[in-house]
């Protein structure tokens, strides 16, 4: 077998066992959670029978272990269970299955992390590298001490002030980014602008930085200075040089910073009202509903590890030393 091949198997392995331990983390603090759903619906009036009753409705009166049991073997078939929102103690079910609630909400957080991450990207290379080309200039330390700015607010201060500024004292984007599966795609891209760009400063100064520590780091190479003996521009040195050399450290961060997209936008989706799937996380959280709480768990845990394996997978491919470690 290949050795890149059989270095993916055992990521990938590796990557399920993470994850059905995530599985059992996620249940086990789920079920620790103070209050009780029936409680909480039926009202402190509510009698015990029709507690009892309620809780045999929703399955909460099995053992938790049976419950993890068929909760994973839902999860295997894709089956994520039944919301608990819209249950009623007169016997009416308004449930839904967790998936259809869940599937537009992802649909949107990809959506904002997609637009993010096609600004974000690119604009982190392109700091990254220039800077490391005129280490020390003006622009330089400017670069640094912006990225350094933002990178030192947490995301709700970075996405007030944008709202103050540029949706409140100059309205050029709307403060609330509202939109529903008809909105138009440019009305929903121009709707998404304040949460993309808050996101964006939050997570552009850990890539700009990496990839500028890299080539700096790389720059000090035998192979640098003969490639500058040569009599190559300081620009070509880095892109064809430099940069092939320094992917593996940047590609990890760039994963890393592509999971926070998914998983960390829960702040920033809840300060504008947007309808994505931290925003569902929380109101699943403030209802107690548990099926949704945990799906939502689930999903952002299996999207960080797979782009942390992605991560692994891809520094492997671009640095073949790795294959053969000492």
């Amino acid at each position: 077998m290949h050795p890149v091949v059989s270095i993916v198997l055992q990521r990938l392995a590796l990557g399920l066992m993470t994850l059905f331990f995530v599985s059992v983390i996620i249940f086990m603090a789920i079920e620790m959670l103070p209050g009780d759903f029936t409680q909480a619906v039926l009202g402190q009036a509510a009698t015990e029978e029709t507690v009892a009753a309620f809780r045999r409705e929703l399955g909460l009166d099995q053992p938790a272990y049976i419950r993890y049991v068929q909760w994973v073997g839902g999860v295997v078939q894709g089956d994520f269970g039944t919301s608990f929102s819209g249950r009623a103690s007169s016997g009416v079910d308004r449930s839904r299955e967790v998936v259809d609630l869940i599937a537009p909400r992802l649909a949107n957080t990809l959506f904002l992390a997609g637009i993010t991450a096609v600004i974000a990207v690119p604009l982190a290379l392109a700091l990254g590298i220039t800077a490391a080309l005129w280490r020390g200039s003006l622009y330089d330390r400017a670069v640094n001490a912006t990225t350094l700015s933002t990178i030192s607010m947490p995301e709700f201060f970075v996405a007030y002030v944008l709202i103050l500024f540029l949706g409140s004292l100059y309205p050029v984007f709307p403060s609330l980014a509202n939109v529903s599966a008809e909105t138009p795609f440019w009305e929903r891209l121009y709707r998404c602008a304040l949460p993309a760009l808050t996101l964006t400063l939050v997570i552009v100064a850990h890539m700009m930085r990496m990839t500028r520590a890299a080539i700096i780091n790389l720059l000090a190479s035998p192979y640098i200075e003969m490639a500058r003996l040569k009599g190559l521009s300081a620009t070509r040195v880095i892109l064809f040089h430099a940069l092939p050399n320094a992917w593996a450290p940047i590609v990890n961060v760039i994963a890393f910073n592509l999971a926070y997209l998914i998983v960390g936008v829960v702040v920033v989706e809840v300060v504008f009202v947007y309808p994505g799937i931290g925003q569902l996380m929380v109101d699943a959280v403030t209802t107690r509903d548990i099926p949704v709480v945990q799906a939502c768990a689930l999903i952002f845990a299996a999207t960080y590890i797979l782009l942390n394996l992605l991560a692994d997978i891809i520094s492997i491919v671009t640095n073949p030393r790795l294959l053969h470690p000492r």
